[in-house]
Formats: structure tokens, sequence, C-alpha cells
């Protein structure tokens, strides 16, 4: 019977105070993927169509008159874009808080459904085309190839191409006009539209930085969310996953620690005793994650945390321990086979190596299972210790117990997938376990399509895993095909894939480039298709459509790498592709700028850089090379602002830390640069300085000094084998009065490079000022602090004792400096001299004597031959006598002062043989001046040491 209007007005007036009320927890069960019991069974449209999202039942959301009404197209011309099609907007005079859930329910339905068709699968049951096709025939001439390649244009971001074959992109582009309204009463839509940037972020060839900051904007509900553990966790963690995207690790790091301390996840990296192999007979530590969750397990992880649970209870520890793949909900985990490996560690003992352990009470051989959320912050953790770790076997080693305690108790679908592709990562660069590897790789990819489980179990956690796309795993499969070296599988699925860049390196490799020239060439003229669905349509007309609504950053991309192959034409090329995207193609504008630097055309290249580190502020070797080409210029500022944004990206880069420096010490300064191969520059070091020990930097203020200090010492963190950083950065840290850091340096400058060059290897200038440091103190220590002045405490200075940069503090660093690096190497007169000077002033004369002779051995009075058969002239032999002369005088002072401060040294007997030896072989030089106060010195020395 039909209602009286009064009725319908109060029935419809309960509906949406009820849907007010409820939500809140409408939207935090779009969060978390889970319909809440709580809400209030209604009979308002906006409720039930979010339940029908939430449950992943996207065919009746999508095709529900909501969904008719909001995509009924207003237009019948497709070269409108997305948004000029559609009416998306609020309609004044009716419920605009239930028409933000409406619209905001199916953004999520859009965003999932895409999700689904690239990410988790199985196969979606419904195309965009049935959305937007109404009811007048003004769209019967729609097809799915039209909005296909619409979607993909507008897609394209940054002058970044989205994949030209990613599934249904009409639903992404949907997505993002719907979250990008206005909404006043929904509190969540700043996380949405998080998450269709994540998503959005991974169709696109490069990542491309976005305008937004979400770490700003989800601040306020981040707060109002630190009583939901799960939610701040999840949020947390899928910012960190954001700028994990963006390689800022940093943040990354910090976000995923905030979001295991939402959750209240304990883990701990500890050793227990244990075996790797199965003929291994001692017990020996083995690493290991000790975790466990506190969040409350609820029906969220789906059948398999249920069956898991179930079966725990009849299990032995060992089995507990080991992956569950008896679920059907996971996928397949494959088996090693190995003939010497075990499937996984087996932990002999109940209590891991660290007694003060907060998780000391966990069995290593049998932990508890973990909350999916917590095992999403484990595997994101993983991540960042390939991060922010050095690129060698520890890094996998420190991976592999995150992966594998994931593995150890599959949860969910998505999550366990992900760990299982992590361990394919790590395995496939180890010999006895490359093959598993491989396989997994192949079993993950073909599993996406099947129906093993839930649409709704597999999203349950996509926003909180780096899950890659099947495009994306499918490219990883062919590349370690290409590690392996079987090209033309890789050749085959990159052709598969139409990844053209891929295809061209397969034919370089394969010594055909000819090849990658022709398939490029025939994609730009057109007489090859890329969409092999369009060729087998065969339609008339399709392919001039097509090429109309094609993406042209696409277009651009395909010039950029004809002119990658065609360097004849490369600048050509590079023109093309810039005006070809309308200037908005970073890769164009980015090539052109290195075909300039390559050239020497510093100008124009900057003013190309220049364009593209503001269309992709994200990529680092675009800055490296912009402030290298400001340094070519001896633009110093601009070069210090680029080379900051290099170590800003990537912390890690040393090349750009120690350049960064350099531009430190030059502005206000007149040096000219002197760059070495890679662009990395050396500080020249002043020959001549003043008395009071500071180099003479004119123009260069303190503060600039410090700065480049510091920018050196982070820098070789990540550069220590680069003897030219280690060389500038000595140079400054005696400048800013750093000496033991410069004595350090000099110690590593002499380790790294003393073999090939010799003395040249040690600035002997440096080492002069940093014996001076030392000597200038008083020989005691406990001298050295009464004659410091009083701190204050009553009594004097004592710290002058412990000063690292000055006499007794420096002195050790210095000494081993001469008896661990320099002597056992090298040999010269000066090193000899300060190492004497050294030994003098802790009054240790017998080694100052023995140091003052071996130096005179290594000087011109001992090893020059002085006759006139030498090839030097008569002038230039007579000043080395004259030299020669000298130093004889000088080392027999030396043995006078020295020598009877030694217990029976007889130091007139050395002095005697000295000038003897001399004189012996000068005696071409009879007639000098010099030669009468040799034979006056020699008169002197005879007698008894005992004088």
């Amino acid at each position: 019977m039909p209602w009286s209007c009064e009725l319908l007005i109060t029935h419809l007036t309960r509906s949406r105070e009820m849907a007010a009320a409820s939500l809140p927890l409408v939207e935090k069960s779009f969060l978390r993927g889970k319909w809440d019991a709580q809400i209030s069974e209604t009979t308002a449209p906006a409720t039930d169509l979010a339940k029908l999202v939430v449950e992943c039942r996207f065919r009746d959301a999508l095709t529900s008159s909501q969904a008719r009404t909001l995509f009924r197209p207003i237009s019948r011309d497709l070269d409108l874009p997305f948004k000029g099609l559609l009416d998306l907007s609020i309609h004044p005079g009716s419920d605009s808080l239930e028409q933000e859930l409406v619209r905001l329910t199916l953004a999520i339905a859009c965003l999932h459904a895409f999700v689904q068709a690239n990410w988790t699968g199985p196969d979606l049951g419904i195309r965009p085309l049935d959305l937007l096709t109404g009811d007048s025939d003004g769209t019967s001439s729609w097809t799915e190839e039209s909005l296909h390649a619409k979607a993909i244009t507008e897609l394209a971001y940054g002058g970044e191409p989205a994949y030209h074959l990613v599934k249904d992109p009409a639903f992404l582009r949907l997505s993002q006009l719907l979250v990008g309204l206005t909404y006043n009463h929904i509190q969540s839509i700043s996380w949405w539209r998080l998450r269709v940037a994540k998503v959005h972020q991974q169709i696109l060839d490069e990542p491309v930085i976005t305008p937004e900051d979400f770490r700003a904007l989800l601040e306020p509900l981040g707060s109002t969310l630190a009583s939901e553990p799960d939610l701040a966790g999840r949020l947390h963690l899928e910012l960190g996953l954001l700028e994990h995207h963006f390689s800022q690790d940093k943040l990354a790091k910090e976000d995923f620690i905030k979001a295991a301390r939402s959750t209240g996840l304990e883990y701990e990296l500890t050793g227990a005793l244990g075996k790797r192999t199965k003929f291994q007979v001692n017990e020996l530590s083995q690493l290991v994650l000790l975790a466990e969750s506190q969040l409350k397990d609820d029906d969220s992880a789906g059948e398999a945390s249920n069956n898991i649970k179930q079966d725990e209870s009849s299990q032995t520890p060992d089995a507990r321990a080991g992956p569950d793949t008896t679920d059907a909900n996971v996928p397949e985990t494959m088996a090693l086979n190995d003939d010497t490996l075990l499937e996984q560690t087996e932990f002999t003992s109940s209590h891991p190596a660290g007694s003060s352990s907060r998780l000391s009470h966990i069995d290593p051989s049998s932990q508890p299972p973990l909350h999916p959320l917590d095992q999403c912050i484990l595997l994101s953790l993983c991540l960042n210790v390939r991060n922010t770790s050095p690129a060698h076997g520890l890094t996998a080693e420190q991976m592999a117990p995150y992966v594998a305690r994931v593995i150890s108790h599959p949860r969910n679908w998505s999550v366990h997938t992900m760990a299982l592709l992590l361990r394919s990562r790590l395995e496939s660069s180890r010999t006895r376990t490359v093959e598993r590897s491989t396989f997994q790789l192949q079993a993950l990819i073909d599993q996406m399509p099947t129906a093993d489980s839930a649409p709704s179990e597999r999203l349950l956690y996509f926003h909180s895993i780096p899950l890659p796309s099947r495009w994306e795993m499918e490219k990883e499969l062919a590349q370690r095909f290409l590690s392996l070296g079987v090209i033309k599988s890789a050749l085959e699925i990159f052709e598969r894939m139409e990844m053209w860049e891929e295809v061209v390196k397969c034919y370089g490799a394969l010594e055909k480039p000819e090849r990658g020239i022709t398939i490029v060439r025939d994609l730009l003229e057109g007489r090859k298709a890329e969409a092999d669905a369009v060729v087998a349509r065969g339609k008339v007309g399709t392919s001039t459509r097509r090429r109309a609504l094609e993406d042209g950053t696409r277009h651009a991309k395909f010039w950029c790498l004809l002119g990658d192959l065609e360097p004849a034409n490369a600048q050509a090329h590079y023109e093309k592709a810039w005006t070809l995207s309308g200037e908005t193609s970073g890769r164009a504008v980015r090539s052109l700028g290195g075909w300039y630097f390559a050239r020497g055309k510093y100008r124009e290249a900057i003013g190309c850089l220049e364009k593209a580190v503001k269309i992709n502020p994200l990529l680092t070797r675009s800055w490296f090379i912009l402030g290298c080409a400001f340094m070519r210029v001896e633009d110093w500022e601009g070069a210090k602002n680029a080379f900051g944004r290099c170590v800003a990206i990537d912390e890690e880069d040393g090349e750009s830390w120690n350049n960064l420096a350099s531009m430190y010490l030059r502005i206000g300064g007149r040096k000219t640069i002197a760059l070495e191969e890679k662009d990395v520059s050396v500080v020249p070091y002043p020959k001549s300085t003043p008395d009071d020990g500071a180099l003479p930097t004119p123009g260069i203020s303190f503060e600039n000094k410090l700065l480049a200090f510091r920018a050196l010492k982070q820098g070789l963190r990540f550069s220590y084998e680069n003897w030219r950083m280690w060389y500038n950065y000595m140079i400054v840290a005696m400048d800013v009065g750093e000496l033991q850091e410069s004595c350090r340096a000099l110690s590593r400058i002499v380790e790294q490079t003393g073999d090939k060059a010799g003395a040249l290897a040690v600035d002997e200038d440096v080492l002069d000022r940093l014996v001076d440091a030392v000597t200038r103190a008083p020989a005691k220590a406990e001298d050295a602090a009464a004659e410091a002045p009083p701190d204050g405490s009553g009594s004097g200075n004592r710290s002058v004792v412990h000063n690292p940069n000055e006499g007794h503090g420096l002195y050790r660093p210095v000494r081993q400096l001469f008896e661990h690096t320099l002597l056992p190497r090298l040999s010269t007169p000066r090193i000899f001299r300060s190492y004497a000077r050294l030994l003098s002033w802790q009054g240790e004369w017998a080694d100052a004597l023995k140091a003052y002779l071996d130096a005179y051995r290594a000087g011109p009075a001992s090893t020059l031959t002085l006759t006139s058969s030498t090839t030097l002239s008569a002038e230039s032999n007579l000043e080395k006598f004259r030299e020669a002369v000298a130093e004889v005088h000088e080392i027999v002072d030396v043995l006078r002062n020295f020598g009877p401060r030694v217990e029976g040294y007889k130091w007139r007997f050395q002095a005697r043989s000295v000038v003897r030896a001399f004189v012996g072989r000068a005696k071409e030089f009879e007639d000098e001046p010099e030669w009468a106060g040799l034979v006056e010195l020699l008169e002197e020395l005879k007698g008894k040491d005992t004088d």
C-alpha cells in the first residue's frame, strides 16, 4: 500500500537522523574493511549501499540506483574530460550528508574495484562502460576502448604516463573525481584521498610528488583516532608507505615505529641457539625476531585465522613454528627441497640469548600468532632495513627474521602474499635458494586471478602493505630471468606487457640494438599497435580514434627512448618529446639537460634541469647534475641549494655531501673550483699558513666552515673509501679546530693511497701542525692542568688534559698515526723529524735521536752523490751541496744536545761518522767556503764521548 506524504516525510527524517548518528561507525567500517555490527539496521539507501561496498559486492553497488543516478552522463561528447561528462556536485535542497556518504561510498567502490582488477583479483564482474552508459542513445557509440584511452590520458600526472595496459583505469579516474569533491561531513575524506593517491602513484612510470601535505591534513584525524589502536596504527603505516614510495626513508621509519606503538606491537631482534643446515652438529646463535601482538583478534583475519587457531592446539611446538600452508585461503608456499639447507631455522633453545629481554618469555621455536595488522607493520619495518642499510649480505640477514616471523603464521591472503614476495627477493641472490625464489614469484603471479579466497579478505589489508600490481610482479619476474641470463624469456614477458624500454634493453643485451630502434620507430609511426586487444577487434577507424585520444606523455617517452638509441639526433628527439608532451615530460627535459651538460653547454643545461626538477623534484640525479652545472658556471649558491636537495632526498649520497661542503667553502671566497672525476671537488691545501695555526680561507665565515665539516662527516658515513672526501675532511677539520678528526682523516688517506702515491699521500703541513698542537702543551699532564685557567671549581682546569684537539688529549692518536700508519709505509725526512719532535716532547731521547738520524739518512745529505760527474749543472750541484751541509750541521747539533741525555750513548762517535762520510763524498767542493766549516766541525768533534 502506498505511504501517505506525512508518513514518507517522517520515515525519511528518521532515516537521515539514524544515518547521521551512525556516520562515524560507517566511516570506520570503510577504513577497517569490515562492517560494524553496532550500526543500526535502517532502510536508509546510503547505509545499505555502504554495506555492499564493505562486503566487496562491487557489482551490486555500482549498478545500484544511486550509482546510476550519479554516473548518468550529461553530455554525449566523449572528447570532453570525465569531469565534463558527469555531474558529481552536491545538489542544493537535498540531504547533503546523505549525498556525501553516497559519493564517498561509490568512490571507495570504484577504487577497490580498480584494485581488485589489477592487484588482488579475482576478475571483476563489471566494467566501467556498465556505469556510464545511460538510457539515451547518445552513449551507445561509447566503447571500453575509448573510455580506457580517456582514463589513461587523464591519469598521466607530473609529466609521467600511466601504464597503458592497466585494467579498467576509468574506475580509478572516477574515484579520483569523487574524493576530490568538497566534503563538509565526512571526517575521513583526507585518508581516502591518501589511499587514492597511493594507488595512483603505483601506475605511474616514476613517482611524482603529490601537492597535498597528507601528514598535516591527517594530523587532526590521528588525534581523534588515538583511542582506536588499530585505526591509528593503519594511519601511521599508510603514511609511512607513501614516504617509502617517495624514498623518504627517515620519515617512513618514524611512521612505522609510530604504527607499532599505536597497536602495542612488541618486537625485538635477538639471537637464540639453533641450526640452519641438515648436517649441522653444533648449535650456533641464530638471528630471530621475537614479536607479540596486543591487538585483540576478531573475525577480520578471515577464515584462515580461525582455522589456524583451531589447529594450533593440537600441534607440537615444532609444527606450530613452521609455516601453516594447509589453509586454502592463503597462497602456496613453495618448498625449498635443498639437500643441505633446512626449510627454516630450527631453534633448539626455548629462550632467547638476552635474558634481560622484555620478550624473554617467548619460545623462539613456538611464537604466538600475530595480528595481521602487526604483520603488516613488521613487513614495513623489514622494508626499512633494506632502505637504510648498505647493500650487502648483512642486510638480507637482518630482513629474513622479519619475513620468517610473518610467514610462520599465515593470517591473511594479501599479507602472506607480500611476505612470500619479500622472501623471494631475499633468496634471489643465493645459489641454493634462487630456484625457489623464481618459482615462488611465478606462483604468486599465477594465483592472483584465482578465487581461492574472498575479495573482502584480499582487500582487508591492501592499503597497509606495499603489494605490487600484477604487471609489476611480472616485470620483476622478467628482471629475475635477466639476472639469470635467460634473456629470451625476459624479452617474451616484456613484449607481452608492452614495456618497450625493457624490450630495447633486452635487444641490446642480445647485441641487436637495431631491432630496438625499429620497434620504437614503428610505435611512433603507427605501424605497430600497442594493445593486442585493439588489433584483435579490428574495427574500422579504431586506430585513428585511439591515436587521437592517446596519451601525449607516452608518445613523448618513445621519442626520448629514440633519442637514447640515436645519439646523433638525440637533441632533436628530446626537443620533439618536450613539445609533444606540452612541456610536461620530465623525462624529455631531463634528457635534454643531460645532453647539454655532456657537451659543456652549462647555461642551457641549467635551464632544462631547473624545469625537470620543478616537474619531478624527487629524482636525485637531476638535482646532482644541476648542482654540477651550477658549479661549472661558478654559481655557488645555486649549487649549494641543488646538492642540499640531493642529500635531503637521499642522505646516503656521499658525493653530494662532499660537493655541498665544497659549496659552503666557496660561498664568499675567491677560490677557483677544481673538479675531479664524477664531479667530486677537492679543496686545495694552502702551502703557506700563518703562525697561529688557522688556515687562510679569506672571506669564508666560520659558520660555513663548520657546515662544510658536518656535511663531509655525514657524507663519509656512506663514502668511506673515497680518499678525496677524506682529504677534504682533513683540511676542513683542521680549519675548524677538529684536530683529532683531521688526524683520523690523514690516517685513512695514507691507508688508501700510500701504496701507490708513496710520500705524496701525506700532507706534511697538516702533520706538522698536528705535532705542534700536541707539543705546545707541557709534557707532563699535571703541569698542563696546573697551568690551565680555572674552570670555576676552585682548581685548575683539568679538561685541557682530555681535550681531543690539543696536548695530551691529541697525543695518543697522533702517536698511533706515526707508529701504525706512517712509519710502516713511508720514510721521508719531514715525517721522521715530526716524529722526533713528538718523542722529544715526551722525553724519549734515545728514540728521538734514532728518528732524527733516520731523517738525515732519508735526506739529500745522505743519499745524494755530489760529484762533478753528476748530470746536474754546476750551479745546481753547488746549491744541493750547501743544503746538505746545513743538514750535516743540524744533525750534529741534535746529537750534541740530545746525546748526553741518553746514558751510554756515544754521540761524538756518531757525529764524527756522519761528518766523515759526507766529507768523503763531497771532495769536489774543497774550494767552497762551506768546506772549511766542515773540516773545523770534524776537528771539534775529535775527543772522547765522556767529555
